[in-house]
């Protein structure tokens, strides 16, 4: 059965890069094009915070700083000077939003010792965020599945196998069940607690 090892304490990835993009005047889904403008940048040129780094050994993950982070260098640079460094922001704050998941997916997978690793979600689709993963699995010698870049978003084919796999093990819910935007990936926490809540590891857990 799944196992929750680590997750977001306030935004998700992809709500972060959504938010920042935004900040650098990409229309949404801001993630295609944050990557496309951050290839002619420079990702060491800011130093955006990485939420959590340095705190233990735990897997979690956080993005509300690196977020606000962009906003106060954006308002200082000004429009002219926002506009000049647009590439290198852009390349910065990509690397302070998927290096992170990278690295806890590293920790996690030396710490449980498996084999293969794999991602998934509408941020798998970042090449930073594949290339990364890639070459963390290879300095390990661990496998990596990645999905086409055409799965790693909302879609039906996600949803349906998601059912099915469900249904393979006997799980079904009626049609009162509790809607949840955000379902927990362990089966033990989503039993425990069936309803969307806000705050603090609810929402995005």
């Amino acid at each position: 059965a799944p196992q929750l090892l680590g997750q977001t304490l306030d935004d998700a990835a992809g709500e972060a890069i959504d938010k920042g993009a935004r900040l650098l005047g990409i229309p949404y889904p801001g993630g295609p094009g944050l990557e496309a403008l951050a290839r002619d940048g420079d990702p060491t040129a800011f130093d955006f915070p990485v939420g959590l780094r340095g705190r233990g050994p735990g897997l979690d993950f956080s993005y509300a700083g690196v977020k606000t982070a962009l906003l106060y260098v954006v308002r200082d640079l000004g429009e002219e000077g926002t506009t000049a460094r647009r590439a290198d922001l852009a390349a910065s704050y990509q690397e302070a939003i998927v290096r992170p998941l990278a690295d806890r997916l590293m920790r996690a997978a030396e710490i449980h010792g498996v084999p293969a690793v794999s991602i998934g979600g509408g941020v798998a689709a970042n090449g930073r965020l594949r290339h990364l993963v890639e070459e963390g699995a290879a300095s390990r010698g661990l496998r990596v599945a990645i999905p086409d870049r055409s799965l790693c978003t909302d879609n039906a084919a996600m949803i349906a196998l998601a059912g099915a796999e469900r249904l393979a093990l006997g799980l079904a819910s009626g049609l009162d069940a509790a809607a949840r935007p955000r379902w927990p990936l362990d089966e033990a926490a989503a039993l425990a607690d069936p309803t969307h809540k806000p705050g603090r590891k609810g929402a995005k857990a």
